[in-house]
């Protein structure tokens, strides 16, 4: 089992009240505080299955460059999504399972170039994005309890799709287990580190009280297992992975 970081924007920030703003006191958050954003998502290699996690965005979104005020800029662009992933190694093809986050479009852009996967997602953001036929597969996370999450869904040994509302509504997330570790590729539980350890929302979201109860959910369950958490919105993640760094809070 591997997991590897599809690179596709770096050399990006995201301000203070971006990265605090869902829960976070506005008046104690630091405008000018800056934080570093990049984009990436997430293959898991099993040595017989090629799994995706999220595609990206849309491969005709152009690179631009930062905007004044802006909140939260991923960065400029290294690779499209398919690029991307040749780059590891992998052609389109070999990929069997795309198990997706949410409906975000820098999340979901490139699902289109997969038709031959199967893409698994939760019943809400499928219904969202309008998503149907016999190679999406609605998760009704039948698998019971995870540890201290709910519901689950095993996708194949070692590789668990569990829901994570707040986000969106239908949000999830994915953990890998291997040696040992658990790899916990979020979405957008939180876009920076320092948000999970402060016990902080961004402001993206749909659900704030069930935003809440994920970030709890997800933070319990850091605190009680060796746990890598692998991002997408911040360059963090990619030195976690590499090191294969344990989330201390």
């Amino acid at each position: 089992m591997e997991i590897k970081a599809v690179k596709l924007y770096e050399g990006g920030f995201m301000t203070q009240d971006f990265a605090f703003g869902g829960t976070g006191d506005k008046a104690q958050l630091d405008e000018a505080k800056i934080y570093e954003s990049s984009l990436q998502n997430y293959v898991i290699d099993t040595g017989n299955e090629v799994i995706l996690v999220d595609t990206g965005v849309p491969s005709e979104v152009p690179d631009a460059p930062a905007k004044e005020g802006q909140k939260i800029y991923q960065g400029h662009k290294i690779e499209d999504y398919l690029s991307a992933l040749n780059s590891l190694g992998y052609k389109k093809e070999q990929v069997t399972k795309i198990l997706l986050t949410h409906k975000h479009p820098d999340h979901s852009g490139e699902l289109r170039s997969f038709p031959n996967a199967k893409i698994y997602l939760s019943e809400k953001e499928a219904a969202a994005l309008k998503l149907d036929g016999e190679n999406i597969i609605r998760v009704e996370f039948k698998d019971g309890p995870y540890h201290n999450f709910d519901k689950s869904e095993k996708i194949t040994d070692g590789v668990y799709f569990i829901p994570a509302p707040g986000h969106t509504t239908g949000n999830s997330i994915v953990i890998v287990e291997k040696d040992g570790i658990f790899y916990m590729i979020h979405g957008d539980v939180t876009y920076t580190d320092a948000a999970l350890i402060e016990n902080q929302l961004s402001v993206v979201f749909e659900d704030k009280e069930a935003a809440k109860e994920t970030l709890k959910s997800v933070r319990e369950f850091i605190k009680n297992n060796p746990t890598v958490y692998l991002s997408t919105h911040t360059p963090e993640a990619l030195k976690h992975l590499d090191g294969k760094e344990i989330m201390k809070l």
